[in-house]
């Protein structure tokens, strides 16, 4: 009669190690990366790749070239004066609307209105945002009508031009400010209450405050902002297409002339156009992730 050792027993009464499995959150991540892949990696992509080959798919530099043209350099001046104008109006409005709502002591209801109201209007773009000012501020526009028929004062008689750059700017500004103190209030947060207060104990001014405490820990999350507003005026094209048309020569209108076709069809100088601003807009998203990281560090 065998016996069976005791090691062998306790090996046939251990249960057998639990298969590995996938933790099913991923499952709910599988949209995402399926869209991204569709529509903002493999477009980037195509669009990186068209801007070195030729119509019949060989390797030239020559659409990188054709964007040191006086054309298409003055349509990429015009696009970051444009941009940098409204991201920095758009930062230092925005900066003084989100601490009025943050720190401002404000009636409570007001914050969640405001917010509410910025989540909307920093989405709001395009064909209808440009009616909306045409409307408002064009030549026949509410606004318009009503100050020279009121206060005679004509707006276009004293230089102003809705389909111009400023005009433009002030256009960007509609979804620039409410972009800024949707990023700029956690910010605003962050900035604690015993900062201040110890500050005050040892006998320091509000400007003291502002200008050794708050702003130091302030400035990555503020020039990130910055960054990010420029991106985001950079990369848009519907509303100033629809706006301005062919009267201001951005690049973004540019690029849509070269792709959809017009006297001086080249999809391939309009890959390259597309490729000077992903280089561009990828840039300023690089360095305001960077100046979030240190903004998060200063404030933990």
């Amino acid at each position: 009669m065998s016996t069976a050792s005791p090691a062998a027993g306790l090996a046939a009464i251990q249960p057998a190690a639990p298969r590995r499995r996938l933790p099913l959150a991923w499952i709910g991540l599988v949209p995402f990366f399926l869209f991204a892949l569709l529509f903002l990696i493999g477009p980037t992509a195509h669009l990186v790749v068209g801007a070195f080959q030729t119509p019949e798919g060989g390797f030239t530099l020559d659409n990188i070239r054709g964007l040191f043209t006086p054309q298409i350099m003055a349509a990429y001046w015009i696009s970051i004066r444009v941009s940098a104008a409204s991201a920095l109006l758009g930062a230092v409005i925005g900066f003084f609307l989100a601490y009025a709502i943050v720190h401002g002591k404000l009636p409570p209801w007001l914050r969640p209105a405001v917010t509410t109201f910025s989540g909307v209007a920093s989405n709001f773009a395009g064909i209808p945002l440009a009616f909306a000012f045409i409307a408002t501020l064009g030549r026949v526009g509410l606004v318009t009508v009503f100050l020279n028929e009121t206060f005679g004062v004509s707006i276009y008689r004293m230089g102003f031009n809705l389909l111009s750059f400023w005009g433009l700017t002030i256009t960007y500004l509609y979804f620039q400010i409410p972009l800024m103190v949707l990023i700029i209030a956690p910010a605003l947060d962050g900035l604690k209450t015993e900062w201040r207060e110890a500050s005050a104990i040892l006998g320091a001014s509000s400007w003291q405050y502002w200008r050794m405490i708050a702003l130091p820990v302030l400035a990555p999350s503020l020039l990130g902002c910055f960054l990010l507003l420029f991106a985001n005026a950079f990369g848009a094209v519907a509303t100033a297409f629809a706006l301005t048309g062919s009267t201001l020569n951005i690049v973004p209108i540019l690029l849509y002339s070269q792709i959809r076709g017009d006297v001086l069809y080249n999809p391939q100088l309009g890959f390259a156009l597309a490729f000077g601003m992903i280089v561009i807009t990828g840039l300023s998203n690089l360095f305001y992730l960077w100046l979030r990281a240190r903004a998060e560090r200063w404030q933990r």
